[in-house]
């Protein structure tokens, strides 16, 4: 069962019209007017922290599963990924869809299906002056009756952006802790569990706009799409150009992220964060198709820093036989040296497929290695379940990997000001100061990765500022 969280408390609105290169001030409306495409970015957003709690606490003693890459963030917030949609810089108008889903059930019964059953997938924001509505996919179990209801884009909740500027972003849009109350359909959606006009968790979300002309990135922005290195046949069982995904352990993450650690990860040497897993790619290696083996080097790295926190994963290698792979890398703490090919889990290859001109293992269930036990501080036993592992590796030219969430480039919150709460005038101000949330998972030992460090503080709740990036030229 997976642990209640603390509810996440936000009482500030704040809207970053951020412009990557070539901007145009916030409140300043493009001349064209025209509706521009909104391609990439997040939502991040926790349903009701409350709810979170009652599923997985001692009554309903139930769980939540993640669907299509939805992720965690800061552990009471779900992400939800690769935003499409329009944008009008003219007129402020804001519609995006974003990809993943939650699915919650509690209250199980003796013939193993569940009292509560509850699905929230697919969000889309749409915004229309200082109004906007969130809608999701929702399929639901009755109370009492059992009766199942599916429904596509309910209007769920109800967005409140009175004081908020939406017009004349750039090449990003990005809104943080913008109030959400429930509508009467979002209520019978809920199966009934809240009444319509019940608060629920504060939204934030970023979309990267493209061009009106191009399709490309406003000008300046980076593309998010540009192709990798022309791809070349390998001699015969060789490979370049694979790729595993990997997330770690989903509550290691919240626990780097929460109010404890306070921490952050950093991504190097190439690799990329999909949300819910870590992808270490340029994969060189030999792949036996008859004996279905596998021996592949990858680059990439992640660093994840905090409170009694510095752990480095760097080198990843993958090794399958007989159907059974092992993940390693080189392992650095604190800053030392780093211990080289520490196995650090297992994972099930006996699904190893090929298809369209890869062969591939998706999502096998992975556990922790005594070495990678050790790696951890001690945090996990060895035989702990981990993050599956995806592995792809192209047996021609012209394979395709799977594609990852797309996560966007909007400029997240900078940097935490822990007297912004006192700063704060109105709080509805184009870069005004936001709230961000105190969270931590008790299935995670509060323990430092780092041996020997104690003595953890609890933090309170800080306040992150939203800086509009002003244009080079």
């Amino acid at each position: 069962m997976l642990p209640p969280f603390r509810p996440a408390r936000a009482s500030v609105v704040a809207l970053l019209a951020a412009v990557l290169a070539g901007s145009v001030p916030v409140g300043v409306a493009h001349a064209d007017g025209a509706a521009r495409t909104v391609s990439g970015g997040r939502l991040d957003w926790g349903i009701k922290s409350s709810f979170q709690s009652y599923v997985t606490g001692p009554v309903a003693q139930g769980r939540w599963d993640l669907q299509g890459g939805a992720a965690t963030t800061g552990g009471s917030r779900f992400r939800f990924h690769s935003a499409k949609g329009s944008y009008d810089a003219g007129s402020g108008a804001f519609e995006a869809g974003y990809s993943g889903g939650v699915h919650f059930t509690g209250h199980k019964k003796a013939d193993g299906s569940y009292e509560l059953d509850l699905t929230v997938s697919r969000p889309t924001v749409r915004i229309t002056g200082a109004s906007g509505t969130l809608y999701a996919d929702m399929v639901s179990k009755a109370k009492g009756t059992g009766e199942v209801t599916r429904a596509s884009q309910v209007p769920v909740a109800a967005l409140d952006l009175k004081g908020v500027n939406m017009r004349g972003a750039g090449a990003a849009v990005s809104l943080a802790n913008i109030p959400a109350t429930l509508t009467a359909d979002g209520a019978k959606a809920f199966a009934g569990y809240y009444t319509a006009g019940t608060a629920l968790d504060p939204v934030a979300l970023s979309a990267d706009v493209l061009a009106a002309a191009s399709g490309a990135p406003a000008s300046g922005a980076p593309s998010f799409s540009a192709p990798g290195p022309e791809q070349k046949d390998a001699p015969k069982g060789e490979f370049t150009g694979a790729a595993v995904d990997w997330g770690v352990r989903r509550t290691f993450r919240e626990y780097v992220t929460g109010s404890v650690a306070q921490g952050s990860w950093k991504l190097g040497d190439g690799a990329q964060d999909g949300g819910a897993l870590f992808r270490f790619p340029a994969g060189k290696g030999t792949y036996d198709e008859a004996g279905r083996t596998v021996d592949a080097a990858f680059s990439g790295t992640v660093r994840f820093t905090g409170n009694h926190l510095d752990l480095a994963l760097s080198a990843v290698k993958v090794t399958a036989k007989d159907g059974k792979g092992t993940l390693s890398a080189d392992v650095t703490s604190g800053g030392g040296e780093p211990r080289r090919s520490v196995p650090l889990v297992t994972f099930d290859t006996s699904g190893l497929k090929e298809k369209d001109g890869l062969a591939t293992v998706t999502e096998a269930p992975a556990e922790l290695t005594a070495e990678g036990a050790e790696a951890f501080g001690g945090m996990y036993r060895k035989g702990e379940a981990m993050d599956p592992v995806s592995l792809a590796v192209p047996l021609d030219a012209k394979a395709k990997l799977p594609p990852l969430p797309d996560l966007g480039k909007a400029s997240a919150p900078a940097e935490a000001d822990p007297t912004a709460g006192q700063k704060a005038d109105s709080g509805r101000k184009v870069a005004a100061k936001g709230a961000t949330e105190a969270s931590s998972s008790s299935s995670f030992p509060v323990l430092p990765v780092a041996a020997g460090a104690a003595g953890v503080v609890v933090a309170a709740a800080a306040f992150f500022v939203l800086r509009r990036r002003r244009s080079a030229g």
